[in-house]
């Protein structure tokens, strides 16, 4: 359903890779491996729409990303390494924020139990800035709850600054996305026991 073919990316004068080629189908995970500065988030970027590459070209259930770029976001959840919280916002009132934004059909009941998902019931109506690290980290991955239903998730480094429980929970739900026949693409410097079988590794060595 995703395919790249003959991709380049530069960062400045750096050319961080070329003639990357792969596709990604329905029910499995790509784990992007490399170093750090060998451009997997800059891949992300460009697969998720958000940077263009340097050559080469991304397609969305076979159009060219150019032309399927609206098709592509109303499937996508992208997460990137930042979390995107506002700090003023309470935890659901950043749920509702990112929700409306994203057009999750989601309500009260869909929020609350997002963030329970997350372990973070009893700081529902905290303002994020009193948050621990773990903890803003899960409410950002609260979205994933919401978003269970798109086809596509491309997650920077999801399982960062996650306790044991919350990374074997995040582990559960993706094997849940792919065993439905959705995709995720990801990249984590953690070893993680993702989904047996419907797990793919690429990558991303120096160009």
């Amino acid at each position: 359903m995703l395919q790249v073919r003959d991709l380049a990316c530069m960062r400045g004068d750096a050319l961080l890779f070329r003639k990357l080629e792969f596709d990604v189908e329905a029910g499995e995970v790509l784990w992007i491996e490399g170093s750090n500065g060998s451009g997997k988030t800059s891949l992300l970027r460009i697969l998720s729409g958000l940077s263009p590459p340097e050559q080469g070209e991304v397609r969305w259930r076979g159009t060219a990303l150019a032309s399927a770029r609206d098709a592509l976001q109303a499937d996508l959840l992208y997460l990137g390494h930042l979390n995107a919280l506002k700090d003023d916002l309470s935890v659901a009132e950043n749920l509702q924020f990112h929700s409306a934004i994203a057009g999750y059909d989601a309500d009260a009941a869909d929020i609350d139990n997002a963030i329970a998902a997350v372990g973070l019931t009893s700081r529902r109506d905290l303002p994020v800035r009193v948050l621990s690290q773990g903890q803003r980290r899960r409410a950002a991955l609260a979205r994933l709850w919401l978003a269970s239903s798109r086809t596509l998730w491309i997650l920077d480094e999801p399982f960062a600054a996650l306790d044991v429980d919350s990374v074997d929970r995040l582990a559960a739900l993706l094997a849940d996305h792919v065993s439905a026949g959705r995709m995720a693409i990801l990249t984590t410097h953690q070893e993680v026991a993702l989904p047996a079988g419907r797990t793919r590794r690429l990558r991303l060595d120096a160009a």
